[in-house]
């Protein structure tokens, strides 16, 4: 059976094939498709209803997307928020009032198959894991029927919605300190420059013990504007790091006691916080984060579920799983030069073959620098990604090199998780905390992105680049055109484009 899924969300909307993860903000170019509907969809004339066999009323989709002569089965989920901004959708209440009790349910009616948000994410967490059995976390600022599931080896679910407000508080949060809505990245980087507040903790408390409600001093405690007794001022730093400090209680509390098996995936938006991610590395012997745990692998999870459930296929989306892109240049690239360049000091936009699914760049998306250089993270978050100095860069390092330099017992191909650095040779990447969110590289994931990092290492003997996303102020590059404006507009030095390298006139 064909299946085409899509996530119907009101930001980071994507939908896939089983080839294509159409994640649209790389389209529309707005930072999580905010506001996508006016830019992601056809004009209305363009409209598909489609043929239902049991003559509900179903789900209005575009010819744009899904096309009933090329698949049998539209598999969807939601978002709180997301129907609301579908421009002529018309959701079936049956399917929106369906509660999971096991990973495995779903709603099928005719030639639509629906499941809940948070089992699109603990779907597409497990079944890419390769674990035989796993707990799951689904944790997410929010969903449909859940905040937060748990789901134990047996696939049964345990609702903690009540106990784990934590993705929307940190966007509460983020946009109170002016970080802005969805801030909670640049949040979980300000982090370690902050130092604990009591009353800032006994704040998150009172949220979360009072149905996710804030005490009427909020606001003035988190602008520093009501006296305590500490000797800390209530800045955005401070927030953050107390912030960080409560959401791995609050885990602690509630999240380990229910361990049945020594796996763990996680998934949600607040999978996307690496010092949970590493913490929970000292409690389960594996653990899985995909490569686009947030909403924007949604699509990717609810395409699996169905998948595994009728067609008893487990697919395994490629984590480079964009559209691809021709182009030619004027000079073909030698990789070795383009290593001796980085090793110079010149900063590289990298862009190769089909994009990244999730938020990270992982090698062919990415903007490359040394890590022996102290100043770099200043240099591109001042000249080229043009945002807050604090913001830290991962280091893409080779697989087979990670332990000599970061204190963790296992690879972290997705960026998933921050650890200790072990090393004085990279501050380049080494965070203010004395941590890095490491990507590990190896030649079956990407060769020409490990093979420049080797070309590296044997120049410099320091086996790891920079590595942050290619974009300034925007949605990750995705075509090549978008590639050459960023290079242009901003301090990039070289430029490579598949097979071809451009470089700065003058």
């Amino acid at each position: 059976m064909k299946i085409f899924s899509v996530a119907l969300s009101p930001h980071d909307h994507n939908t896939y094939d089983g080839k294509f993860h159409n994640q649209r903000e790389r389209h529309t170019r707005l930072k999580h498709n905010i506001p996508w509907h006016f830019n992601s969809y056809p004009t209305q004339d363009t409209k598909h209803k489609m043929n239902h066999n049991d003559g509900s009323a179903g789900v209005n989709f575009y010819d744009q997307y899904f096309k009933p002569d090329d698949h049998e089965l539209l598999a969807f989920t939601t978002t709180i928020g997301g129907l609301k901004q579908i421009p002529h959708a018309d959701i079936n209440e049956e399917f929106l009032n369906f509660t999971p009790s096991y990973l495995w349910d779903y709603m099928r009616r005719g030639n639509q198959y629906y499941i809940d948000h948070h089992q699109s994410h603990a779907a597409y967490a497990y079944l890419t894991s390769g674990y035989k059995e796993s707990d799951i976390l689904a944790i997410d600022g929010r969903g449909w029927k859940f905040n937060c599931i748990f789901i134990d080896k047996t696939g049964k679910i345990t609702d903690l919605s009540d106990k784990m407000g934590i993705g929307t508080l940190w966007n509460y949060v983020s946009q109170k300190v002016g970080m802005g809505y969805l801030g909670a990245g640049k949040l979980m980087g300000l982090a370690a420059y902050g130092r604990y507040s009591l009353s800032v903790h006994s704040m998150i408390d009172y949220y979360s013990d009072n149905n996710f409600k804030f005490p009427k001093q909020a606001d003035k405690i988190l602008n520093g504007s009501v006296p305590t007794h500490e000797r800390v001022d209530i800045t955005p730093k401070v927030i953050a790091h107390t912030l960080q400090v409560a959401t791995e209680a609050l885990i602690e509390q509630y999240v380990y006691p229910l361990k049945t098996c020594e796996n763990l995936c996680i998934a949600g938006g607040v999978a996307y916080n690496g010092y949970v991610n590493e913490n929970f590395t000292k409690h389960y012997t594996k653990v899985h984060v995909p490569p686009a745990p947030g909403d924007e692998g949604q699509s990717l999870g609810t395409y699996m579920h169905a998948d595994y459930v009728l067609n008893n296929n487990v697919h395994i989306p490629d984590v480079y799983a964009g559209k691809e892109y021709d182009f030619v240049g004027d000079e073909k690239v030698d990789i070795k030069e383009v290593a001796q360049a980085i090793a110079d000091g010149k900063v590289i936009g990298w862009f190769q073959g089909k994009s990244e699914s999730g938020n990270r760049a992982l090698g062919n998306r990415s903007i490359l620098a040394d890590p022996r250089n102290p100043d770099i993270k200043d240099i591109i978050n001042h000249n080229i990604k043009r945002r807050e100095d604090y913001r830290p860069f991962a280091p893409s390092v080779l697989e087979e090199h990670y332990k000599e330099y970061f204190d963790t017992n296992q690879p972290s191909p997705y960026m998933s998780r921050i650890m200790p650095v072990i090393s004085d040779k990279i501050p380049g990447v080494t965070h203010i905390d004395n941590t890095a969110r490491i990507q590990t590289v190896n030649r079956e994931q990407n060769q020409k992105f490990y093979d420049l990092i080797n070309e590296f290492y044997k120049i410099t003997g320091i086996p790891m680049l920079v590595n942050t996303s290619f974009n300034c102020q925007e949605p990750i590059v995705e075509t090549p055109q978008e590639a050459i404006n960023t290079f242009n507009k901003t301090e990039m030095d070289i430029l490579v484009i598949n097979d071809y390298i451009m470089r700065k006139m003058g």
